[in-house]
């Protein structure tokens, strides 16, 4: 089951993860959300990353403090 998050204006969204190459070829993996469940949804949230709301209540992720 993916993850979702409710946010403060009571829409749901899905959290997601998809890797992708640099120009310098490091690959580093992108997460957002998304309001349908789609190929990359991810399980749970990662180590070391919190779920926050901007100001119009979309959800990021965030470095844990």
């Amino acid at each position: 089951m993916a993850f979702s998050h409710t946010n403060t204006k009571g829409n749901t969204y899905v959290l997601h993860g998809r890797e992708t190459t640099l120009k310098n070829g490091n690959t580093r993996t992108l997460y957002f959300f998304a309001k349908e469940a789609k190929e990359g949804a991810l399980d749970a949230v990662p180590e070391g990353y919190v779920v926050s709301e901007t100001k119009n209540g979309l959800p990021v992720l965030k470095k844990a403090a």
